[in-house]
């Protein structure tokens, strides 16, 4: 017989693993979180392994998008029995991983190759914390992330105070993402072209060798038939990896009135992008520092967005500013029948390596942010000003009389360095987030 999950559980009736098994998990848990008889299945052997429950949120799909449940008897002690767990999830390869003894409710999630705890609570009073279980593994939330994987993701990288490590963020982070194996698009929506320029893309030495002001992210804005990202995509030199870029150019500000009387120029790049979903992986937009009409077309383009900052004052009271755009976009993006924006954190950039600075000044600006801003700090991910971050994008080439620049993504500059490292753990926490893992 069923339980209602609205009615109190009470541990104390599970006296066995059988009884943790058939009226915790069969009769409460998985009818709560939306799994139906056909969609679980008990003693399931799987290779060398008997797993306890397997709940399959989708018929169609990899066993990524399943759940394993281990009940245990509850006397035993849960720590016990992780390592077997995480044996399950690692060899089977499913993310999501439940572990319970009746007393105690633990959810595990595998992080590239690792299990962590993304969820516990008691027994006792579980009917108050369904709703968040079901956020986590219910079927139906299962099902939606089945659908989003494989779905070409966008990141726009803004801040509205300029100098705040932006343009190294975008192009090493693409660069490092490319590595990994994903397919990239970079779009550069700032006038300023620092990342078309840092990307390899401004190969003249004069204007009459201007290979990108008849080309670049303007026309793509300007015309709703022509200047497709097909049409208007470069390779970029700036890596060893494959990556593409929409370039940006000078003459960019001087359309900007020409462009804001044009309505569909402020959605136009969600369609043109529609076009080549299937080619990429991840978008990465620059954005430049302001509140212009380029800026709000990156915000109304995207899914996520990240904010680099080097957490000094002028920078951290730029963030209310943020917070405000963000609100605002999310307001025309709701007329667009668009989800609001998904915030992935405040990343520190071009941090100082000094270890005092570090301990003490770092974590007092990093707990201000979060305290006054409400913004979450990416406090594992932290890219320090280094030497060789500057230097990778101001090689150049001498071809005749001219200097050609010849910028290097850091891990071609220099294997070597700190910030590779920084990047690949960067990289890896923006995949697993927006679900490219």
């Amino acid at each position: 017989m069923l339980i209602n999950q609205t009615t109190p559980f009470d541990p104390n009736f599970c006296r066995n693993e059988r009884e943790v098994e058939s009226k915790l998990i069969v009769s409460y848990l998985l009818p709560a979180l939306g799994y139906e008889i056909s969609m679980w299945q008990q003693e399931k052997s799987y290779h060398r392994f008997r797993l306890d429950f397997l709940a399959i949120a989708n018929q169609q799909k990899h066993e990524t998008d399943n759940v394993i449940i281990e009940a245990k008897h509850p006397d035993k002690n849960l720590n016990d029995h992780i390592d077997q767990l995480s044996q399950y999830m690692l060899h089977i390869n499913v993310k999501y991983g439940l572990l319970t003894n009746g007393r105690e409710i633990r959810i595990y999630q595998k992080v590239n190759d690792e299990i962590q705890i993304i969820f516990h609570c008691f027994g006792r009073g579980i009917e108050g914390k369904i709703d968040e279980i079901k956020a986590l593994i219910g079927k139906k939330t299962l099902t939606i992330q089945s659908k989003d994987n494989g779905v070409m993701k966008i990141v726009a990288v803004y801040h509205n105070k300029g100098g705040v490590g932006k343009t190294t963020t975008v192009i090493n982070l693409a660069a490092t993402l490319s590595k990994q194996g994903k397919k990239v698009l970079i779009i550069d929506m700032d006038s300023q072209a620092n990342t078309t320029f840092a990307t390899g893309l401004v190969n003249f030495g004069d204007e009459e060798k201007d290979t990108l002001k008849d080309n670049n992210i303007y026309h793509v804005l300007r015309h709703d038939e022509l200047f497709s990202i097909k049409e208007t995509v470069r390779k970029s030199r700036f890596t060893s990896y494959d990556m593409d870029v929409i370039p940006s150019h000078i003459h960019l500000m001087k359309h900007e009135n020409e462009l804001n009387q044009l309505d569909y120029s402020k959605v136009i790049l969600i369609q043109k992008l529609k076009a080549v979903q299937e080619q990429y992986d991840v978008v990465l937009i620059d954005t430049p520092p302001s509140l212009n009409l380029y800026a709000r077309v990156a915000l109304i383009t995207t899914d996520y967005l990240l904010i680099p900052s080097d957490l000094k004052p002028f920078a951290n009271e730029g963030l209310e500013n943020v917070k405000e755009f963000v609100k605002e976009i999310d307001g025309y993006r709701k007329f667009l029948t668009r989800s609001p924006i998904k915030i992935l954190g405040v990343l520190p950039t071009k941090i100082s390596t000094h270890a005092k600075f570090g301990q003490s000044t770092l974590q007092n600006r990093m707990n201000t942010v979060e305290e006054r801003y409400q913004i979450e700090v990416l406090r594992d991910c932290i890219i320090y000003e280094r030497d060789d971050l500057a230097k990778c994008v101001e090689q150049t080439l001498e071809v005749g009389e001219l200097e050609i620049a010849d910028p290097r993504a850091i891990f071609d500059y220099n294997p070597k360095s700190k910030s590779v490292d920084e990047f690949e753990t960067l990289a890896q926490l923006i995949s697993q987030r927006i679900g490219l893992t």
